[in-house]
């Protein structure tokens, strides 16, 4: 239970208990330097906590991507582009023979409407181009993509990002209970208090390759 007074069926939570929790565990995140920050939307008393991280991936993602590009452009005519471009694709190659290294930004909101938080992120390759929502889908571990397969687009989808007004991954929210509802129960059998942020993000954050190190659920309070 996170504060030692809701039911343990319970997954909804106030603002003001929202942004105790990321205070929190943001305050652990500097002490063992994880990268999470909070980000202040200027002018506004919104905000966010962000993260950046780099994600290897399967060479195979981009190979299709730097395939699919080199299609659209097979009409042009010119000598000059299918040299430059063999010597690209020979530059991809060379990259792509192990590894390819994706740009995940994650974003954790907390949406009034559903009175939760909300996991919104963006993805791209290092050249600065987004990955398209199939490709996103694509990188969802084969574990997590078992548990979603029966309503994926329902569930992972792309939207606005309701502070920034641009194009934004999500965890639809309408799933957190089926998510929290476990966890939440397993802390009230346990006489346990938890923050809710932690539990939250332990359980979403893998489904798309954000990963919460240990030390959060036993180094990180809840609030009072």
């Amino acid at each position: 239970m996170m504060t030692g007074e809701r039911k343990p069926a319970s997954c909804f939570l106030d603002e003001n208990t929202f942004r105790l929790c990321c205070r929190l565990f943001l305050q652990h995140s500097e002490s063992i330097q994880d990268g999470w920050i909070w980000e202040q939307i200027k002018g506004s008393d919104e905000g966010f906590m962000k993260k950046t991280v780099l994600i290897p991936v399967k060479s195979s993602l981009l190979d299709k991507q730097h395939e699919s590009i080199q299609a659209e452009n097979t009409e042009l005519p010119t000598d000059d582009f299918e040299a430059d471009a063999e010597d690209e694709t020979a530059g991809v190659d060379a990259v792509c023979e192990s590894h390819a290294v994706l740009r995940y930004e994650y974003h954790v909101l907390y949406s009034c409407s559903y009175q939760i938080p909300v996991l919104y992120f963006r993805a791209s390759a290092l050249d600065g181009r987004s990955l398209s929502l199939e490709e996103v889908w694509s990188n969802v571990h084969p574990n997590y993509r078992q548990r979603l397969k029966q309503e994926p687009w329902d569930t992972l989808t792309q939207q606005e990002h309701p502070l920034l007004g641009q194009p934004f991954f999500m965890l639809h929210p309408c799933r957190t209970e089926e998510f929290m509802k476990p966890a939440l129960e397993l802390a009230h059998a346990q006489n346990r208090r938890v923050n809710y942020i932690v539990s939250w993000l332990s359980v979403v954050g893998p489904v798309v390759g954000l990963d919460v190190p240990l030390s959060f659920s036993t180094a990180v309070s809840a609030p009072d």
